[in-house]
């Protein structure tokens, strides 16, 4: 009798397998249907965010250099991206105004 059990489930296990992958092929749509994507604006407000940038990845002049891609240390107060209206409020160091 046990080595009928040994059999059974070797042979159980492809069957397994192959029904697992089934309900996860058919299952994930169905899940991924139900929930909000959140899709970029075609068009956006720009605003001006200090003291957030990476050293070299400012996009304008400030008091200390004169062109976009000069600040020499990350997230200069002086220096500033441009983000989408609103978001740099949602960042943390983010401001609107320079601290210089």
């Amino acid at each position: 009798m046990k080595a009928l059990g040994k059999e059974w489930k070797a042979a159980m296990r492809p069957a397994l397998l192959a029904a697992s992958a089934m309900a996860s092929a058919i299952a994930l749509p169905v899940l991924a249907i139900g929930q909000d994507r959140v899709v970029a604006p075609k068009e956006f407000q720009a605003e001006e965010c200090y003291g957030i940038s990476k050293a070299r990845q400012n996009d304008c002049q400030t008091l200390t250099h004169s062109c976009a891609g000069m600040s020499s240390v990350d997230q200069d107060p002086a220096s500033w991206i441009y983000l989408p209206a609103g978001t740099c409020v949602k960042i943390v160091g983010g401001r609107k105004i320079s601290k210089v």
